[in-house]
């Protein structure tokens, strides 16, 4: 796809803003950074051109004036919630991200374990940062928070929680995933450092909503789509209309406790920073989009691919009724339809002509390449194996598995899994390849092209197996799937 996003007028921007920030704070700024600092495939999704490392590319701006705290809640370790694009638990990806933020050598400050009330999975956490010299910080639940804001506001409140001591001028709070206490950290910690008499400052940054983008906008309306499980609605800030007299877009939790948090940062500073939830981003992304149709466009099949996402995490039971109820208002609302997706279109006139299960794989020059199910290979597989044979520009007669390999694959798995379907999959056709490149450099020299992929779109006639979701995944193909479960 064109790109339609300027990512180095972005870094630059955005680097601006931030030390603008700063510089309002006596150099202390405590930014709760929010959406993924790696690998953030939605936001290069919707804004083609975007870096999926742009933030971590920004972070080391940076690297000299930053440390990161993390928060992670409690109850998230003790009942082991899973973060649904990777498939691990919060404390795996929090571990996931300490490393890698330490190869890139950002000064890693502490974790939080925020709303401890004696989970036992705690201690296995605590155990494990402790042995790699990481410190852990425990915070409690406040009595009457965040309501009470005398109470919190005090030595019974953040006056409880300990103290971190930090030593940068931007001190980034952010979390393995949502509700995982961020504000409440970066709250703690003014508290403490204005009691120091160290007046530092509070800042958010979240990539979307984009405030300065209407409300219906497709950008706008696929963050909806990406969050439509937590129940995030995106609305007019009426506090910035009232002071401003200017529309700017917000969700509905950070205006629902903007009052509170205002009286919070008043009691704690003695002084009006902010005069609504959009005064504290910092978000520079519309002045970076340098094609506006395409980002619409981009918007909108991001919209689609989470709708059939939806579908398809409730067929499998992953979804409530409520979600896909969310997801239909919200393709209504911008009049959308599954078939305004090109390539689904493809796959049921496939289906029907050859009788069988079909994956189709859309090119970057919109080009169409289909696979089908066989009695070896998945539709998956079969697409894969076209597409790299195609970008390589093998011919079609030409096997880049032999049948002997497949066929002895084949009666292995035959042998072990007793009657059920059998095909070689995704994972396993990836391995034969890896394999068999090590003595045939016509398969070494294809695989170079697997790159290419990245971008690509794909539709499934059924729901494919996890295993193969993980493939396609780690591709970067665009995959939605039928909301049909076979056997």
């Amino acid at each position: 796809m064109k790109e339609a996003f300027n990512n180095e007028l972005y870094l630059k921007l955005q680097k601006e803003r931030i030390e603008q920030r700063i510089k309002m704070f006596d150099n202390k700024l405590y930014l709760e950074f929010g959406g993924k600092i790696f690998d953030d495939y939605h936001a290069s999704r919707v804004l083609p051109g975007f870096h999926q490392d742009a933030k971590i590319q920004l972070l080391k701006e940076f690297k000299e004036d930053l440390e990161i705290i993390f928060c992670i809640n409690a109850n998230d370790i003790e009942k082991n919630k899973i973060r649904a694009d990777y498939g691990i638990g919060y404390d795996r990806e929090l571990l996931r991200l300490i490393d890698n933020l330490e190869k890139l050598e950002i000064k890693i400050n502490s974790v939080v374990v925020t709303m401890y009330t004696g989970q036992t999975q705690v201690e296995k956490l605590k155990s494990i940062l402790e042995y790699r010299k990481i410190k852990i910080y425990i915070h409690t639940p406040i009595e009457g928070y965040p309501n009470d804001v005398e109470k919190v506001v005090s030595d019974e409140g953040y006056g409880k929680n300990p103290y971190i001591e930090t030593t940068k001028k931007l001190v980034v709070v952010t979390a393995p995933g949502a509700n995982s206490g961020k504000l409440a950290t970066c709250l703690s910690q003014l508290y403490h450092e204005h009691k120091k008499g160290i007046k530092a400052g509070y800042a958010k940054f979240e990539t979307f909503p984009v405030w300065d983008l209407p409300l219906m906008h497709p950008i706008n309306v696929a963050y909806e789509a990406a969050t439509a499980d937590l129940g995030d609605i995106n609305i007019i800030d009426p506090y910035h209309l009232e002071s401003y007299n200017v529309k700017a877009v917000n969700y509905n939790r950070d205006i629902s406790t903007f009052s509170i948090l205002k009286n919070i940062l008043i009691k704690i500073t003695g002084e009006e920073i902010y005069k609504s939830p959009t005064d504290m981003g910092v978000n520079t992304i519309s002045k970076c989009i340098t094609n506006h149709e395409a980002v619409e466009k981009a918007g909108i099949m991001e919209i689609i691919r989470r709708y059939y996402n939806c579908l398809c995490d409730y067929k499998r039971g992953m979804a409530n009724e409520k979600i896909v109820a969310r997801m239909e208002m919200l393709m209504n609302e911008l009049n959308l339809h599954k078939e305004d997706r090109e390539i689904v279109a493809k796959v049921k006139a496939l289906v029907e002509q050859k009788n069988s299960e079909i994956m189709v794989i859309q090119l970057d020059n919109g080009e169409v390449i289909s696979g089908k199910e066989t009695e070896l290979l998945t539709a998956p597989s079969a697409a894969f194996l076209n597409v790299v044979k195609h970008l390589a520009k093998i011919p079609d007669d030409v096997y880049l598995l032999s049948p002997s390999v497949l066929e002895s694959i084949f009666k292995i798995k035959q042998k072990t899994l007793y009657g059920k379907k059998n095909q070689l999959n995704l994972s396993e056709v990836m391995i034969a390849l890896s394999i068999c490149s090590t003595t045939n450099p016509i398969i070494e020299e294809t695989l170079k092209n697997i790159d290419k992929m990245r971008g690509m779109e794909a539709h499934c006639s059924y729901i494919i197996t996890d295993s193969e979701l993980n493939v396609i995944k780690s591709l970067g193909i665009n995959l939605t799937c039928e909301p049909r479960l076979i056997g």
